[in-house]
């Protein structure tokens, strides 16, 4: 299976091509600032849709696993929006498989227990309000593609790792995730690619936890005292509680997303 990967160079998307490369299919991961780790490099910035099509078309993917974003309130509706428009046409256009990858933070945290994939979306953020609406273009443009929203994504050292050993940071005590292994993730994605199933589906972890609580069990996985992570309410106009319900997914998936207190127990 060919698998072309956007944001072949990030945290979760560097992990989708280092699997999908391992398991032997041909993996094609996309560049713009840095190099890829795994898979082909193929230079592509998804905010130009000449472009996009052109690498869609001279490389013919089966399957696209759209993973590339910006956070930063100056460039996540190119980012996100445009970029995502303009995969999810060439996608279609491609006779593609697309999955795409959409946040929690699609939900305004308003409500108690955790959000399945019935409930409606009402972000609060810039960052919510962009995935919502890249969201409604994969709807619009690739019917049967596959929306998977995720939380809070750890288990190598990638950010959230680097922030819970860190001493100047303070972790928000009542903002409430489901994070999830990124390895974990990255292969229930892989093993999604082979399904038909289409629509949105959650994909996070078992257990429902605050930032503040997360932080402290990273931070003693990797041998820091947990005691000295540093909680604070969170300000202001955040989403709280935004928990997904992944009750589907572990009816659909083989893979199996741990809870943080059980995956960081096996490091």
């Amino acid at each position: 299976m060919r698998i072309l990967v956007t944001g072949g160079a990030g945290y979760l998307g560097s992990e989708v091509a280092r699997q999908a490369e391992q398991a032997g299919h041909e993996v094609l991961a996309t560049r713009l600032d840095r190099a890829p780790p795994h898979g082909r490099p193929v230079s592509l910035d998804i905010r130009d849709e000449n472009e996009t099509a052109r690498i869609f078309l001279k490389h013919g993917p089966d399957v696209v696993i759209h993973t590339a974003y910006r956070q930063a309130d100056e460039e996540v509706w190119g980012a996100v929006v445009k970029g995502t428009h303009n995969v999810a046409l060439a996608a279609h256009r491609a006779d593609a498989r697309l999955i795409h990858l959409s946040s929690d933070l699609v939900f305004d945290g308003e409500r108690e227990g955790r959000y399945t994939e019935d409930d409606e979306p009402r972000p609060v953020s810039l960052y919510g309000d962009a995935k919502l609406a890249a969201e409604r273009l994969v709807r619009e443009l690739h019917p049967e593609a596959l929306t998977v929203r995720t939380s809070l994504l750890y288990g190598t050292l990638g950010a959230q790792e680097a922030l819970a050993l860190r001493d100047d940071v303070e972790f928000y005590t009542d903002e409430i995730r489901t994070p999830a292994r990124v390895d974990e993730v990255a292969a229930a994605l892989l093993e999604l690619a082979a399904t038909d199933v289409a629509g949105v589906l959650h994909v996070a972890g078992r257990d429902a936890l605050s930032r503040y609580e997360l932080a402290r069990l990273l931070a003693a996985a990797h041998g820091r005292d947990p005691d000295t992570v540093r909680g604070a309410p969170s300000p202001p106009g955040r989403a709280r509680n935004v928990a997904l319900d992944s009750s589907r997914a572990d009816g659909i998936l083989r893979t199996r997303l741990r809870g943080p207190a059980e995956a960081l127990h096996s490091l």
